[in-house]
Protein backbone atom coordinates (compact mmCIF):
# COMPACT_ATOMS: atom_id res chain seq x y z
CA UNK A 1 0.00 0.00 0.00
CA UNK A 2 2.01 3.21 -1.14
CA UNK A 3 0.85 6.45 -0.08
CA UNK A 4 3.72 8.06 -2.13
CA UNK A 5 1.37 8.40 -5.88
CA UNK A 6 4.50 8.22 -8.54
CA UNK A 7 2.23 9.45 -11.24
CA UNK A 8 2.97 12.82 -9.42
CA UNK A 9 6.22 12.27 -8.29
CA UNK A 10 8.43 10.77 -11.34
CA UNK A 11 10.86 7.66 -10.51
CA UNK A 12 13.74 7.81 -13.44
CA UNK A 13 15.72 4.15 -13.47
CA UNK A 14 18.88 4.69 -11.90
CA UNK A 15 17.81 7.88 -9.87
CA UNK A 16 19.49 7.34 -6.37
CA UNK A 17 16.59 7.12 -3.86
CA UNK A 18 16.47 7.62 0.04
CA UNK A 19 13.87 6.47 1.88
CA UNK A 20 14.47 8.05 5.44
CA UNK A 21 12.40 6.31 8.30
CA UNK A 22 11.94 3.11 5.59
CA UNK A 23 10.12 1.15 7.98
CA UNK A 24 8.50 -1.65 6.53
CA UNK A 25 10.07 -0.70 3.38
CA UNK A 26 6.72 -0.11 1.24
CA UNK A 27 8.42 2.31 -0.73
CA UNK A 28 11.67 1.52 -0.70
CA UNK A 29 10.30 -1.60 -2.82
CA UNK A 30 8.39 -0.33 -5.17
CA UNK A 31 11.74 2.34 -6.07
CA UNK A 32 13.96 -0.55 -6.49
CA UNK A 33 10.79 -2.22 -8.78
CA UNK A 34 11.40 0.93 -11.14
CA UNK A 35 14.89 0.14 -11.12
CA UNK A 36 16.58 3.21 -8.48
CA UNK A 37 19.73 2.89 -6.61
CA UNK A 38 17.79 2.50 -3.15
CA UNK A 39 18.53 3.06 0.47
CA UNK A 40 16.29 2.24 2.91
CA UNK A 41 17.26 4.03 6.11
CA UNK A 42 15.65 3.22 9.95
CA UNK A 43 16.85 3.67 13.69
CA UNK A 44 14.86 0.22 13.97
CA UNK A 45 17.55 -2.27 13.60
CA UNK A 46 14.78 -5.55 13.54
CA UNK A 47 12.74 -3.17 10.68
CA UNK A 48 16.14 -3.54 8.80
CA UNK A 49 17.01 -6.64 8.65
CA UNK A 50 13.21 -7.65 7.39
CA UNK A 51 13.91 -5.00 4.45
CA UNK A 52 17.22 -6.27 3.72
CA UNK A 53 15.83 -9.95 3.66
CA UNK A 54 13.01 -8.87 1.20
CA UNK A 55 15.79 -6.49 -0.91
CA UNK A 56 17.00 -10.07 -1.61
CA UNK A 57 14.16 -12.17 -2.24
CA UNK A 58 13.40 -9.50 -4.85
CA UNK A 59 16.87 -9.77 -6.48
CA UNK A 60 16.66 -13.39 -6.53
CA UNK A 61 13.07 -12.94 -8.18
CA UNK A 62 14.05 -10.70 -10.39
CA UNK A 63 11.63 -8.71 -9.47
CA UNK A 64 14.26 -5.44 -10.19
CA UNK A 65 15.91 -4.34 -13.75
CA UNK A 66 18.79 -4.47 -14.03
CA UNK A 67 21.01 -1.81 -12.44
CA UNK A 68 18.85 -1.37 -9.64
CA UNK A 69 20.28 -1.28 -6.25
CA UNK A 70 18.81 -1.81 -2.94
CA UNK A 71 20.50 -1.30 0.75
CA UNK A 72 19.34 -0.95 3.74
CA UNK A 73 20.49 0.66 7.20
CA UNK A 74 20.66 1.54 10.20
CA UNK A 75 20.83 5.18 10.83
CA UNK A 76 20.03 8.46 12.57
CA UNK A 77 17.40 11.07 10.57
CA UNK A 78 18.91 13.60 12.44
CA UNK A 79 22.28 13.07 11.79
CA UNK A 80 22.46 11.24 8.22
CA UNK A 81 25.88 9.50 7.28
CA UNK A 82 25.75 10.58 3.62
CA UNK A 83 27.53 13.93 1.93
CA UNK A 84 25.96 16.93 1.01
CA UNK A 85 23.96 16.59 -2.74
CA UNK A 86 23.82 12.76 -2.45
CA UNK A 87 21.03 11.29 -3.85
CA UNK A 88 18.65 12.70 -6.26
CA UNK A 89 14.76 11.63 -4.15
CA UNK A 90 14.17 11.53 -0.28
CA UNK A 91 11.05 10.42 0.63
CA UNK A 92 10.05 10.39 4.37
CA UNK A 93 6.46 8.70 5.01
CA UNK A 94 4.54 8.79 7.96
CA UNK A 95 7.65 9.68 9.72
CA UNK A 96 7.81 13.45 10.77
CA UNK A 97 4.77 13.32 13.26
CA UNK A 98 6.93 11.32 15.65
CA UNK A 99 10.30 13.08 15.49
CA UNK A 100 10.55 16.17 18.36
CA UNK A 101 12.73 18.11 16.29
CA UNK A 102 10.81 17.98 12.99
CA UNK A 103 13.34 20.87 11.79
CA UNK A 104 15.90 19.24 11.48
CA UNK A 105 15.21 16.28 9.88
CA UNK A 106 13.81 18.75 7.33
CA UNK A 107 17.47 20.16 7.09
CA UNK A 108 18.86 17.08 7.04
CA UNK A 109 16.94 15.61 4.42
CA UNK A 110 17.49 19.25 2.24
CA UNK A 111 21.40 18.48 2.86
CA UNK A 112 21.87 15.25 0.86
CA UNK A 113 18.88 16.29 -1.63
CA UNK A 114 20.91 17.37 -4.76
CA UNK A 115 19.98 20.89 -6.13
CA UNK A 116 17.30 20.03 -8.81
CA UNK A 117 16.07 16.81 -6.53
CA UNK A 118 12.45 15.81 -5.36
CA UNK A 119 11.18 15.46 -2.48
CA UNK A 120 8.24 13.29 -1.27
CA UNK A 121 7.01 14.04 2.69
CA UNK A 122 3.92 11.88 3.82
CA UNK A 123 2.15 12.94 7.47
CA UNK A 124 -1.41 11.95 8.90
CA UNK A 125 -3.76 14.19 7.50
CA UNK A 126 -4.76 16.91 11.04
CA UNK A 127 -8.89 15.86 10.46
CA UNK A 128 -9.11 12.32 10.79
CA UNK A 129 -5.84 12.44 13.03
CA UNK A 130 -7.43 15.08 15.32
CA UNK A 131 -10.65 12.27 15.63
CA UNK A 132 -8.43 9.45 16.27
CA UNK A 133 -6.71 11.49 18.86
CA UNK A 134 -10.06 12.39 20.41
CA UNK A 135 -11.35 8.96 20.91
CA UNK A 136 -7.95 7.59 22.63
CA UNK A 137 -5.13 8.16 24.40
CA UNK A 138 -3.72 5.05 23.94
CA UNK A 139 -3.70 5.62 19.85
CA UNK A 140 -0.57 8.48 20.32
CA UNK A 141 0.50 8.76 24.03
CA UNK A 142 3.20 5.61 23.77
CA UNK A 143 6.63 5.80 23.04
CA UNK A 144 7.88 6.49 19.84
CA UNK A 145 4.18 7.50 19.07
CA UNK A 146 2.33 10.48 17.28
CA UNK A 147 3.96 13.79 18.77
CA UNK A 148 1.76 16.53 16.97
CA UNK A 149 -0.58 16.98 14.64
CA UNK A 150 0.36 18.61 11.12
CA UNK A 151 -1.84 21.27 9.37
CA UNK A 152 -1.24 21.36 5.93
CA UNK A 153 -0.43 24.82 5.67
CA UNK A 154 1.94 24.06 8.14
CA UNK A 155 3.77 21.66 6.90
CA UNK A 156 4.25 23.12 3.83
CA UNK A 157 5.56 26.55 5.40
CA UNK A 158 7.85 24.29 7.14
CA UNK A 159 8.99 22.90 4.55
CA UNK A 160 9.71 25.98 2.22
CA UNK A 161 11.58 27.39 5.21
CA UNK A 162 13.53 24.58 4.71
CA UNK A 163 14.55 25.75 1.59
CA UNK A 164 11.99 23.61 -0.27
CA UNK A 165 9.33 24.67 -3.33
CA UNK A 166 6.40 22.44 -2.83
CA UNK A 167 4.81 21.75 -6.22
CA UNK A 168 1.72 19.58 -5.08
CA UNK A 169 -0.11 18.13 -2.73
CA UNK A 170 -3.14 15.32 -2.21
CA UNK A 171 -5.00 12.81 0.45
CA UNK A 172 -4.30 9.39 0.39
CA UNK A 173 -5.96 6.53 2.13
CA UNK A 174 -9.63 7.27 2.92
CA UNK A 175 -11.03 3.49 3.69
CA UNK A 176 -8.37 3.94 6.03
CA UNK A 177 -9.71 6.49 8.44
CA UNK A 178 -13.07 4.63 9.45
CA UNK A 179 -10.67 1.43 10.87
CA UNK A 180 -8.48 3.79 12.61
CA UNK A 181 -11.23 5.56 14.35
CA UNK A 182 -12.61 2.02 15.05
CA UNK A 183 -9.33 0.88 16.53
CA UNK A 184 -9.53 3.64 18.86
CA UNK A 185 -13.19 3.39 20.15
CA UNK A 186 -12.85 -0.28 20.55
CA UNK A 187 -9.43 0.16 22.03
CA UNK A 188 -6.12 0.19 19.86
CA UNK A 189 -4.57 -3.39 21.44
CA UNK A 190 -8.07 -4.76 20.57
CA UNK A 191 -8.35 -6.52 17.81
CA UNK A 192 -10.75 -9.49 18.46
CA UNK A 193 -13.88 -6.51 18.25
CA UNK A 194 -16.17 -7.68 15.64
CA UNK A 195 -16.12 -3.95 13.81
CA UNK A 196 -12.31 -4.16 13.65
CA UNK A 197 -12.07 -7.52 12.70
CA UNK A 198 -14.68 -6.61 9.99
CA UNK A 199 -13.68 -3.73 8.49
CA UNK A 200 -9.91 -5.35 8.49
CA UNK A 201 -11.51 -8.01 6.02
CA UNK A 202 -12.63 -5.79 3.92
CA UNK A 203 -9.44 -3.51 3.78
CA UNK A 204 -7.30 -6.60 3.21
CA UNK A 205 -9.71 -7.75 0.44
CA UNK A 206 -8.84 -4.45 -0.79
CA UNK A 207 -5.48 -4.35 -0.93
CA UNK A 208 -4.95 -7.86 -2.39
CA UNK A 209 -8.16 -7.43 -4.98
CA UNK A 210 -8.15 -3.53 -5.55
CA UNK A 211 -11.74 -3.66 -7.04
CA UNK A 212 -12.73 -0.81 -9.08
CA UNK A 213 -15.67 0.50 -6.64
CA UNK A 214 -13.78 0.70 -3.70
CA UNK A 215 -10.90 2.25 -5.55
CA UNK A 216 -13.51 4.35 -7.28
CA UNK A 217 -14.61 5.16 -3.66
CA UNK A 218 -11.22 5.63 -2.30
CA UNK A 219 -10.59 8.49 -4.69
CA UNK A 220 -14.29 10.05 -4.11
CA UNK A 221 -13.17 10.14 -0.33
CA UNK A 222 -9.40 11.05 -0.05
CA UNK A 223 -10.10 14.72 -0.77
CA UNK A 224 -12.57 14.70 2.73
CA UNK A 225 -11.02 11.81 5.18
CA UNK A 226 -7.90 10.97 3.78
CA UNK A 227 -6.27 9.28 6.03
CA UNK A 228 -2.73 10.95 4.75
CA UNK A 229 -1.30 13.96 3.45
CA UNK A 230 0.97 13.77 0.95
CA UNK A 231 3.16 17.07 -0.06
CA UNK A 232 5.88 17.15 -3.07
CA UNK A 233 8.35 19.51 -3.46
CA UNK A 234 11.71 20.39 -4.99
CA UNK A 235 14.99 21.62 -3.97
CA UNK A 236 16.05 24.75 -6.16
CA UNK A 237 19.23 25.06 -7.63
CA UNK A 238 21.49 28.02 -6.23
CA UNK A 239 21.69 31.06 -8.62
CA UNK A 240 24.88 30.91 -10.35
CA UNK A 241 27.18 33.73 -9.08
CA UNK A 242 28.30 36.40 -11.10
CA UNK A 243 31.36 36.34 -12.57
Amino acid sequence: MLTVDFSRFPLAAGDRVLDLGCGAGRHAFECYRRGAQVVALDRNAEEIREVATWFAAMKEAGEAPVGATATAMEGDALALPFPDDSFDVVIISEVMEHIPDDKGVLAEMVRVLRPGGRIAVTVPRYGPEKVCWALSDAYHEVEGGHIRIYRADALLDRMREAGLKPYGTHHAHALHSPYWWLKCAFGVDNDKALPVRAYHKLLVWDIMKKPLATRLAEQLLNPVVGKSFVAYATKPHLPKAEA
